[in-house]
Parts: C-alpha cells; sequence; structure tokens
C-alpha cells in the first residue's frame, strides 16, 4: 500500500494530527513537536503518549515524522544556534516513545558568511545532538531552496559523509528540487536523478518525501509551495515519482496550502491518488 500523509495541525493536543489525517485519507504524517511560534521545547507526559499509540494504532497512521522547528539554524554560532541544539534534542528525546521515526530538519544557512572554521562547528552541532539523543531517533536532513544549507545534492552528500552518523537520513521535498533545477517529469529523467543519488551514496538514506508543486518556475531559486496540479511543476512529475519502482515505497507527505488556505488537505490527498496506476 502506497504512503501517502500530509502535515496536520497539533491543536488539541499530539493526537489530534491522528484524527486530522485519517480525516482527510492519508496513512502517514508529519506534525511538530510543539508550537512552532518561539522556542517551545517538546515535553509530553504518559497520558498523552498512551493516547497518541492507542490512536496511531487504531487508525493505523505509519510512519510518522516531526518537523523540526523553522526556527533552527545549526550553522549559527550564537544563541540561535544553541538553542536549535536544544530544541532539536528535546524533540529526538520523545520520538521514541511516541514512535515517532525522528526529526525532519532544515539546517539552516551561513548567511553568506560560510567559512571553514563556521562549516566544522556547524557539522559539530549536527554531531551534538546526535550524542544526546536516543539512537532509534532518526536526524533527516531535506534539502533546501533560497541560499540555505543543502540546496544541492552535492552539498549534502558532503554534510552526510562529514557526520558520519547512520542515523542521519534524507528528506527530498520535490518544490525544492524543482527551484534548484532537478527535475523528472518522465522516467528517464527520474532514472538519471536516482543515478545521481547513488552515485552521491544518498539514494541509501533516503527516508521520506515531501510532495509538493511550485508556484515559481524551474530553477528559480525561489521555493513557495503550491497545491497539486496548480502550479509549475506539472502533474507528470508526480505521476513518475509515485508509480516508479524505486521511488513508490517511500513514503510521500505532503506541505501544500490547501484549496481552501487551511494547509494539506483531502483534496491534495486525491490529487496524488489519482496518479497512481
Amino acid at each position: 500500500m502506497i504512503k501517502l500523509g500530509a502535515h496536520q495541525s497539533i491543536a488539541g493536543g499530539l493526537h489530534e494530527a491522528l484524527n486530522r489525517i485519517n480525516s482527510i485519507g492519508g496513512n502517514c504524517l508529519q506534525i511538530f513537536s510543539s508550537s512552532p511560534r518561539g522556542w517551545n521545547f517538546a515535553k509530553i507526559d504518559e497520558g498523552q503518549v498512551s493516547k497518541f499509540l492507542n490512536l496511531k494504532s487504531r487508525l493505523k497512521i505509519d510512519p510518522i515524522y516531526f518537523h523540526a522547528s523553522y526556527l533552527v539554524n545549526l550553522a549559527d554560532d550564537s544563541k540561535t544556534g544553541h538553542l536549535s541544539k536544544l530544541s532539536l534534542i528535546a524533540e529526538m528525546n520523545i520520538a521514541p516513545s511516541l514512535k515517532i521515526k525522528g526529526s525532519i530538519i532544515h539546517l539552516g544557512s551561513f548567511k553568506d558568511q560560510r567559512s571553514d572554521i563556521k562549516y566544522q562547528k556547524f557539522i559539530s552541532n549536527i554531531i551534538e545532538v546526535l550524542n544526546k539523543t536516543p539512537k532509534d531517533a532518526l536526524f533527516i536532513i531535506e534539502n533546501a531552496g533560497n541560499k540555505k544549507i543543502g540546496q544541492t545534492l552535492d552539498e549534502i552528500s558532503k554534510i552526510v559523509k562529514d557526520v558520519n552518523n547512520p542515523r542521519v537520513r534524507l528528506c527530498l521535498d520535490t518544490c525544492h528540487l524543482f527551484s534548484n533545477g532537478y527535475g523528472f517529469k518522465n522516467e528517464g529523467e527520474l532514472n538519471k536523478f536516482i543515478e545521481k543519488l547513488d552515485e552521491l551514496e544518498l539514494l541509501e538514506k533516503l527516508e521520506v518525501w515531501h510532495i509538493n508543486d511550485s508556484r515559481d518556475p524551474f530553477s528559480s531559486g525561489r521555493d513557495r509551495h503550491e497545491n497539486i496540479g496548480k502550479g509549475t511543476i506539472g502533474i507528470d512529475e508526480f505521476k513518475t515519482l509515485l508509480n516508479h519502482p524505486k521511488t513508490k515505497e517511500f513514503p510521500f507527505i505532503i506541505e501544500t496550502p490547501g484549496f481552501d488556505g487551511n494547509g494539506p488537505d483531502k483534496k491534495n490527498i486525491n490529487a496524488l491518488k489519482n496518479c497512481l496506476k
């Protein structure tokens, strides 16, 4: 069975996101661990864990991922960098108790001040987070757009090799790929993309896809999400991705604005289901 899900709100408690994804026809899920507004560190009690696990089992929602706060910047060497580490450590420490696989993370930005010293500090920050979190919590790097760390597959490959930890995995976002000049409107193009992943030793690290259309042109550097089939990527790319033997087994998570403007919805899930052969 293909795994199609979406990012859903945790308003009312983490368990309410399970009800929300079930109501729109999804069977996997992405959530924040706490409010994304400000530095709110994840914490949970036994009652919340029990309620979440029972509902997760009953609704058969799996896998589930946290999405780290958008404030996280592991390349920052001041207060933001320190808080980023604390936030990720708190989040990844509660993930296993909820049977959540780990955290999908935007790594941050050097803000045009990259240097070898800053890069080594950035790598040591990732290693510190891994050293202070459980061995069954994954650290999942998301490819980036808009001048952030991880725009290219080559850069991500170097980071993965320099961190050198089996818990580091990869989330690929179709909108971010498109903005950086990666496209696959047919099986031949996707085969070349998969070969590139394999050459860079990233195919074995691939964990999950974010599947989003784009509001912006190909290779524009801009990465604004659009609803499935309503953007510039085109439905053929989603059909190719969802049906290819080497990609169709991965979970696909939608982060679209929603046709009613209230976030990922049933219409987006159904648009992807209609792509399946």
